[in-house]
This record gives structure tokens, sequence and C-alpha cells, in this order.
């Protein structure tokens, strides 16, 4: 058994070494084409100010004069050191920034995911037990529905009803405006998150409750469900006993496989409330040329997916009783 788990990990840890390196050399390429003069973002306004010698000063100071291949070296060298370099915008190291605002970010995302999960399992649930009437009718269109909108129309949505209209809650931003950080309390921090975690939530509500519905009928036409039908059990019992257990595997796997759409949806919907995350800063940094932190990013993007896609994987061992035999499911 210890040996079976020593290979999951060390199988785990290879493929996540590999990930990275591909992804390094693919995004340090991509950003090395991109369009966005990093100087020019850097000065901004200023641009007309700042003469030739000076920009050939901040070109060498930050690097950008070197050949893109050197370029590479360099920062893969200083990330083997654990250095993701310094952000050209926040003039901070980045990986203080990812870890400020991936603290902002880290409850916004948790907070939708649960609630994304448990409301989407519950639907699927109750619509394949209400097959062909009303109320499964009525689920199934609104998850196909929310399935084809974009997050950040729904984020606007949100915004205009409950902000502009109804006035029930702030516009924008992780905390009041003009308030110092020390008066700030959890209370300010938890309205101004329910409108962004709302929306990632409405948008991952659907593809659970579809994939659940589905998996959830295909058990209950199943031959030993029909045995259990005619040995008595019926209604809830019948569902919980024999359905929950069947269902609960793919609705596990998809949840944590989630991770990318859930960080995908953060990154608009924080632009759109202005949520000073995770998602607010790629964009920005996109936008802005800052090569160190857009790589940070991306990294510790592709290390977040890998941990949910990995959480995943171990769950399977732990619920499937035929993967901890060795067996296949």
């Amino acid at each position: 058994m210890q040996i079976r788990w020593i290979r999951f990990l060390v199988m785990k840890i290879l493929r996540l070494a590999s990930l990275l390196i591909a992804v390094s050399v693919i995004s340090f390429w991509l950003v090395s084409l991109s369009p966005v003069d990093p100087i020019q973002a850097y000065i901004g306004a200023d641009m007309l100010r700042v003469g030739t010698e000076q920009r050939q000063a901040i070109a060498s100071y930050w690097g950008l004069d070197l050949p893109p291949m050197e370029r590479f070296i360099r920062w893969a060298a200083a990330l083997l050191h654990g250095d993701l370099g310094t952000s050209m915008i926040y003039r901070q190291p980045v990986a203080e920034v990812i870890h400020e605002r991936f603290s902002n970010s880290f409850w916004l995302m948790a907070s939708s995911w649960i609630l994304s999960g448990i409301i989407g399992f519950v639907s699927g649930v109750i619509a394949a037990m209400k097959k062909d009437t009303w109320v499964d009718k009525m689920i199934t269109w609104y998850c196909y529905t929310l399935v084809s909108t974009p997050t950040f129309w729904i984020g606007l949505m949100l915004l205009i009803i409950f902000s502009v209209w109804l006035g029930w809650l702030p516009v924008g931003l992780g905390v009041p405006a003009g308030v110092l950080a020390e008066q700030v309390t959890i209370e300010d921090r938890l309205r101004h998150m329910v409108l962004p975690m709302l929306t990632l939530s409405i948008v991952g509500i659907a593809p659970i409750a579809l994939h659940t519905r589905q998996k959830l009928i295909d058990v209950l036409t199943s031959e030993y469900v029909r045995f259990a039908i005619a040995r008595g059990e019926q209604g809830l019992g019948l569902v919980l006993r024999h359905g929950l257990r069947n269902i609960a595997l793919p609705a596990i796997s998809l949840q944590f496989a989630s991770f990318s759409e859930l960080f995908g949806g953060a990154v608009l919907a924080e632009q759109v409330f202005s949520y000073p995350g995770l998602g607010q800063a790629t964009v920005e940094a996109g936008l802005r040329g800052d090569v160190p932190l857009l790589l940070g990013l991306v990294l510790f993007s592709t290390l977040f997916v890998f941990i949910g896609n990995g959480l995943a994987d171990f769950l399977y061992q732990i619920v499937d009783p035929r993967l901890r035999g060795g067996g296949k499911a």
C-alpha cells in the first residue's frame, strides 16, 4: 500500500516538473513575441519626457536589452533559487505580490467553488429524480442558459441590479474607498466579496448540475437499481443508497478539475468589480508588459490547476475501493 502511494506521489511530482518546464518555455517565448513594449508601458505618461539614454538605462536595469535566450536563462536560473524576480508595476518581489493578491482571491474562489459545487450537485440530483417534469426542464434550461452566458456579462447584470438599481451592495473594490486598512472590518470585506462570489458561483453551477443529472439518470435506469425497485426500495432512500455512491466520483472529479475555469472566471469577475486579486493583477501585468509578474502568475496558475487535478485523483484513490485494490474503474 505504501509503495503504491509513493509511486503515485513520485509520478505526480515528475509530471508537475515537466509541466512547469514546458509552461515556462512556451510562456517566455510568447511574451517575447508580445507587441506590448515593456519600456513604454513602464514609463507610461512620461514617455515624451524620457530620452533615448534614459530608455536604454531602464532597459539595462530590467535586462530588456539582452537577447531573449539570455534573458530566459537568467530568469530560469533565478527561478531555480526561488527568485521570481521583481514586478515592474508594483516595485515589489513577484512572490510578495502573488501572496498578497492570492490572499484576496483565495476566499473569493473558495467560497464560490464550494457554493457552486453544493448547489450544482443538489440541482442535478433533483433534476434526475424529477426527470421530464417542469422542475427538470427549469433546471436544465437554467443550466444551458448559463453555459452560453459570458462571465463578465453576468457580473455586469448583478452589478446593475444589486448595486445601481437596488443599492444593496457596493459597486466594486475589495474594501470601502477612503478607509484605512486597520479600520476595515470583516463585514466590509464580505459585502464587497458578495457580487464577485455570486458571479463565479452562478457560472460554476451549470456543468456540475448537468453532469450529475445525466449520471444519476444512467444509474437509475441500470439493472441493479431496477432490481432494488423490485425489492420495494424507492424514492430518496433508493437514490441515497444506490445513486450517490456512483455519481459521487464523477462529481468530485469534475469539481476539482474546474480549477482552471475557476481561475479564468476569477480573472473576468475581478476585472468587472475591480476586485484586488490575482485576476486583476494578471490583466494589469499583460497590458502593462510586466514580464516577471506575468510569468510568475502563469506558473502559479499552472500549479493551482495541477493541484486541483491532483486532489481529484487522490480522492478517487480513497473513495473508489477498486482503485485502492489496484484495479481499474
